[in-house]
């Protein structure tokens, strides 16, 4: 756990954001790395995180390109580190460094309850503070783009972002994660994000992982809605070792709606996580999950999600799905939903269901001249048909699918 824990210089020397290092450093000690024995990691189990060897990259490298099928404004991350251009972003939009972000560090992320949201404050150098004028509509998404190159360093990246979405203000907002050099590179990316979204603001927020085959990726969003606000998610996850992208969010405003969908595919040995927790804190507030996993090899998949309604928080709906498909006999499923209901009248629903491609429709394709792998794939695309047809820009749900 120690190399873990890194002493950097940062870039200012502001007595808060060290105060916040300290307390994040604490609070990891703590806690540690967990273990099946934590509740929220019992089916995960974390592989490679104990090696000596983690170094935070202190270089200059270029970014890797990301051709995007439609225009974009964009922020760079490489090996961890911000590449940005802020002149490139619209009026109304303003890009700070996290040094300026003493309002909001730390009011979502709970580094007392979330070990790696503890590392990512104990090594709090890399991020943005990123403000969306009240009525702001951008024209256009906003990609964040995360590249690594590693070569040969097993590399510790601790990224913190913050977005604050202004009253009545819309914005697309895609992250996308990739990496260039060996398949079997080793890196840890500990990804935070703190994500405002006001009264009747509208958040979508699209994410593509795809890391080395021995890469780990840990993210967690922390989610605040105000009354009438929007926040939608997608995230498509392929590849990493272990990857875990973890959503919580709060619903504290009447009106306000949460839509979180994801969909993994994986081989190999891979372990990729999705893990929900949505609060119901007022009444009228609407949340809904649909989650779909393609697993093969030895891979394994694990959903784990809840809604909690609090006490007084009537006439609120929250529902969630859970769908996988196994592709092999030693692919594995870990599935934990949870309703925690303390108000009446809600409408609250779960499920969960697995299975296997259908050998009946496979052979009635081959039949017609298809080829097994062709019959394989249409059934497969067919399957998470569903869950991409809730993405709401068409532009972006027609690139993510692609990208599957």
């Amino acid at each position: 756990m120690g190399a873990l824990l890194q002493d950097i210089s940062l870039e200012t020397a502001s007595p808060w954001l060290e105060t916040i290092r300290k307390a994040g450093r604490e609070a990891f000690i703590r806690q540690g790395l967990p273990t099946p024995r934590t509740e929220a990691w019992k089916y995960t189990k974390l592989r490679e995180f104990n090696t000596d060897d983690y170094e935070i990259f202190q270089g200059i490298t270029a970014p890797g390109k990301v051709e995007f099928p439609f225009p974009v404004y964009e922020l760079s991350f490489v090996n961890g580190k911000l590449f940005a251009d802020d002149g490139s972003l619209p009026a109304g939009i303003t890009l700070k460094p996290l040094s300026a972000a003493e309002e909001y560090l730390n009011k979502l992320a709970d580094i007392e309850h979330y070990p790696f949201a503890a590392l990512n404050s104990s090594c709090l150098e890399q991020g943005f503070l990123l403000e969306i004028a009240p009525g702001v509509k951008l024209d256009k998404p906003l990609a964040v783009t995360y590249f690594t190159r590693a070569d040969g360093h097993n590399l510790l990246e601790n990224i913190r972002n913050i977005i604050v979405a202004g009253a009545g203000s819309e914005i697309d907002l895609i992250e996308y994660y990739h990496y260039e050099g060996e398949v079997k590179s080793r890196y840890l990316l500990n990804q935070v994000n703190e994500i405002f979204v006001t009264e009747n603001a509208k958040v979508n927020h699209y994410k593509y992982q795809n890391e080395a085959f021995k890469a780990n990726h840990i993210a967690f969003h922390a989610v605040e809605q105000q009354a009438g606000s929007q926040y939608r998610s997608f995230c498509l996850q392929k590849g990493a070792n272990i990857a875990r992208n973890e959503t919580k969010i709060k619903l504290c405003g009447t009106d306000a709606c949460a839509q979180v969908d994801a969909a993994y595919l994986m081989n190999g040995w891979a372990t990729i996580d999705t893990t929900t927790d949505i609060e119901h804190l007022v009444p009228e507030t609407h949340s809904s999950q649909v989650v779909k996993g393609v697993v093969g090899g030895d891979a394994k998949g694990v959903f784990q999600g809840k809604i909690h309604i609090a006490p007084g928080a009537g006439k609120t709906e929250g529902t969630q799905l859970h769908k996988a498909l196994l592709l092999s006999d030693t692919a594995e499923i870990d599935v934990k939903p949870e309703l925690e209901i303390f108000a009446d009248d809600v409408k609250c629903s779960h499920g969960a269901a697995s299975g296997e491609l259908d050998e009946e429709q496979l052979f009635y394709m081959q039949a017609r001249g298809i080829g097994l792998d062709e019959a394989r794939q249409l059934l497969i695309d067919a399957y998470l048909e569903d869950v991409f047809s809730r993405i709401p820009s068409e532009s972006v749900r027609e690139w993510l699918k692609k990208l599957k």
